[in-house]
């Protein structure tokens, strides 16, 4: 393999894995999101209604 092609394998494999840990990093800090199927409005009725 010649000096050309291996810095270019080097090049495409840094831009990828470089790539990829930005996006693992983002989501691993993101901040949660509220719960939209929370019941919290209602925590206090304590008999269910049957369907």
């Amino acid at each position: 393999m010649n000096s050309a092609a291996l810095i270019t394998m080097l090049l495409a494999q840094g831009i990828v894995i470089s790539v990829a840990a930005y996006f693992f990093y983002r989501v691993l800090t993101m901040p949660p999101k509220p719960d939209p199927d929370s019941n919290s409005d209602n925590d206090e009725v304590l008999i269910r209604q049957k369907y």
